[in-house]
C-alpha cells in the first residue's frame, strides 16, 4: 500500500516537471531563435516479487512477478527544428537557414552559440561593433569580434548568403570587407547546455564546435538578411500535451487518494 503511495507521487512530480516544460515552451512562443524542449521520463527500480522458479513444485515461470517504484524525469531534450522567419525592419536583423549557430563572446570571455540573430551596431571606442541585444560582440569566422571603423553607415552594410560583409563602392556595387560571420554546426546539438538568452554553451555531449567556413564536410547554412527565426513552438501541440500532462497529475493523484482510503480501512479492521 504505501508503495503505491511513493510510485504515485513520482508521478505527480513528474508530471510537474512536464508542465513546467510546457509553460516554458509557450512562455517563449514569440521568442526568436527558441527551440522547443522536450521533458522525458524514465522508470524507477522494479522490486521482484516472485522469480520465475518459485512454483510449489519448482517449475520454471515463463516471468516472474516485478512491481515498479514510479517514475522520475530523465532529461529535458530541446528540438532544433528549423522556425519559421519573419520579416524585420532592421538592416541588423540576420536568420539561419540549415543547422547553424551564431557565436558570441560573453561578458566572462566565453563563446556562446545562438539562432538568435537580433544583432545590433554599437558604437564605441573602437568603431561600430556588431553585438546582439545584451551587447555581447558577435564573433567573425575566425573567432574574433566584428569591429569597423565609425566611418561606415550601418544602414549600407550589407551580408551575403555565406556571411560575407559587404559596403557599397562609389558606383553603388556592394563590396567585401573581407569580414565573415562566424556560423557554428555541432555534431550533436541537443548535448548544448542552455544558459538563458536564448544562448547555449558546448559540452562533451555536444562536441566542438564546427567552423563552417574551414570545414568543407558539413553542409553549408545560409545567412538571411532582414529576417528573424521564429521560435519552433506550435501552440496546439503544446496545448495537447498540457492537457495530457494535466490528467496524468490527476490521475496520480486519485491513486494516491485510492491508498489513503484503503489504509484507513485497513486501520479500522481492528474496530
Amino acid at each position: 500500500m504505501i508503495r503505491s503511495l511513493w510510485s504515485a507521487a513520482t508521478g505527480m512530480i513528474a508530471q510537474q516537471t512536464n508542465v513546467d516544460t510546457i509553460s516554458n515552451n509557450l512562455a517563449n512562443v514569440n521568442t526568436t531563435g527558441y527551440k522547443t524542449e522536450v521533458a522525458e521520463f524514465k522508470s524507477l527500480l522494479y522490486q521482484t516479487m516472485q522469480t520465475k522458479s518459485t512454483t510449489a513444485n519448482n517449475t520454471q515461470k515463463p516471468v516472474s512477478a516485478q512491481v515498479g517504484l514510479g517514475v522520475r524525469n530523465s532529461s529535458i531534450t530541446s528540438v532544433f527544428k528549423q522556425g519559421s522567419f519573419f520579416e524585420s525592419n532592421s538592416d541588423s536583423a540576420f536568420a539561419i537557414s540549415g543547422k547553424g549557430f551564431f557565436a558570441v563572446r560573453g561578458a566572462d570571455g566565453n563563446t556562446y552559440y545562438t539562432r538568435n540573430g537580433n544583432f545590433t551596431w554599437s558604437m564605441g571606442a573602437n568603431g561600430l561593433t556588431l553585438t546582439n541585444s545584451d551587447g555581447y560582440p558577435v564573433l567573425d569566422s575566425n573567432g574574433n569580434g566584428i569591429v569597423l571603423s565609425g566611418e561606415y553607415t550601418t544602414s549600407k552594410i550589407t551580408i551575403t548568403s555565406d556571411g560575407t560583409i559587404c559596403y557599397p563602392d562609389a558606383s553603388g556595387n556592394p563590396q567585401s570587407m573581407g569580414i565573415t560571420i562566424g556560423v557554428y554546426q555541432f555534431q550533436n546539438p541537443a548535448g548544448l547546455e542552455k544558459n538563458g538568452s536564448s544562448l547555449f554553451s558546448v559540452t562533451a555531449a555536444s562536441g566542438a564546435a564546427i567552423n563552417e567556413s574551414t570545414n568543407n564536410n558539413v553542409e553549408k547554412s545560409t545567412i538571411v538578411q532582414g529576417y528573424l527565426e521564429g521560435s519552433n513552438v506550435q501552440v496546439v501541440d503544446e496545448m495537447v500535451n498540457l492537457i495530457v500532462a494535466q490528467r496524468a497529475y490527476e490521475m496520480n493523484s486519485k491513486a494516491i487518494q485510492a491508498s489513503d482510503e484503503m489504509l484507513q480501512q485497513a486501520n479500522s479492521l481492528r474496530r
